[in-house]
Formats: structure tokens, sequence, C-alpha cells
């Protein structure tokens, strides 16, 4: 790491290892993925969020948002998207906590809303349409650049990739686990799950859509 020009890589690993475990919107959705379609959709979701999260360590890396960052119309119009689908993907949870409980039998969940093609792209969208996420890699990768790096592009591109995996990482680990205590939760808890999850997306997208950088 040191040829490429990155310094401290073990304050970097351990402060995105504590930024990963934080939960958030990409956490919520591996978990109702994960209960709703089993392990496979959980782990969908979650290569869907890393490459969308890849998406954004590249383009920051290239300046684009850079130009989100001096740009408001842009930023503004990026994240009312983002809100949108946000909103979009809570309005189908709660939809969903409110159908009729499906007995719980041993048999392997299926995997619905799309099945896994649909839960990496909602894992993808999640993270692509959020402009929040591109600025943060802006705002925070460069700290761990020297000034006299060699190629600052493949510094920040090492660096994006070390966090998206530390991430991707853990987003299985999610996974694995909420398979492992589905069958321990009784229906209605599932779908409280699903109504929570709902409520918390819609959360998210109002605070997206009314922070004070969309105004």
């Amino acid at each position: 790491m040191s040829a490429l020009g990155i310094h401290d890589i073990v304050l970097f690993l351990g402060t995105a290892l504590v930024l990963n475990l934080t939960p958030g919107a990409d956490t919520l959705l591996v978990v109702n993925r994960s209960a709703s379609g089993g392990w496979r959709a959980g782990a969908s979701a979650a290569l869907g969020i890393m490459l969308g999260c890849l998406v954004h360590a590249t383009a920051a890396a290239l300046g684009v948002a850079a130009l989100l960052a001096a740009s408001a119309e842009a930023f503004r119009v990026l994240t009312w998207v983002g809100a949108a689908y946000l909103a979009w993907l809570g309005v189908q949870m709660l939809r969903t906590s409110l159908r009729s409980s499906v007995p719980v039998s041993k048999a392997a969940p299926q995997p619905a809303n799309g099945g896994l093609r649909g839960a990496f792209l909602q894992g993808l969208l999640t993270n692509v349409l959020n402009p929040k996420v591109g600025l943060f890699f802006l705002a925070f990768v460069p700290q761990f650049i020297r000034a006299d790096a060699p190629s600052p592009l493949a510094a920040f591109l090492a660096l994006g990739l070390a966090f998206d995996l530390t991430g991707g990482t853990w987003l299985m680990i999610v996974a694995a686990l909420t398979v492992r205590l589905r069958g321990a939760v009784a229906p209605w808890a599932s779908r409280a799950l699903q109504g929570l999850g709902g409520a918390l997306f819609l959360g998210l997208a109002w605070r997206l859509a009314t922070d004070r950088r969309t105004g």
C-alpha cells in the first residue's frame, strides 16, 4: 500500500470497519431481503450494494463527485431521485407487512420481489442513487493518500475497494445471521420487521429529500 502513496492503512481499515458496522440503509435492505428470500437473496442485495459503492468510489476518483459537490442543481436532482427510490422501497415493505402471513415451514424461503436479480438491483440502486455515498468517498478517502503519491487515482481506487470489501463481508454475515434466526422468528415478527423496515426506509427517504443541501 505504501508504494501507492497510502498511509495509515490500519487506521483506515479500522475506521472503515466501524462505519460499515453502523446500521443503515444497506444493512436494513440485506436483513429484509434475507428474511423474505433467504441467504441467496440477501447475498445478492449485498453484491448490488458493493457494486454501487464501487461505482461511487470510481466516480469520486475521477472527479464526478467533486462536480456534484460543486453543482447544487446536479446534487439536488440526484438526491430527489434517490429519495424517491428509497420511498418506493419503503412502500413495498409496508405492503408486504400488511399481507396475510404465510405458514412457517422448514422449506427454504423463495426469493420474492423480483428474485435474486431484483435483490441485486435494489442493492445497486439504493447506493447509486444516493449522492452522499460519493461525497463520503470524496471526503474520507483522500485523508489517507499522500500528497506525493505516484498515482492518486490508483491509491483512491485501492482504498475504495478495501472499504467496499470490508462492508461487503459484513453484509454477507448479516445475511447469514438473518437466515439462521429466521426460523426462530414467529410470522407476526417477520411481518413486523417488514413494517419497521418500510417505515425506516421512508424515514431515510424523507431525511435525504429534506437535507439542507437539496433546498
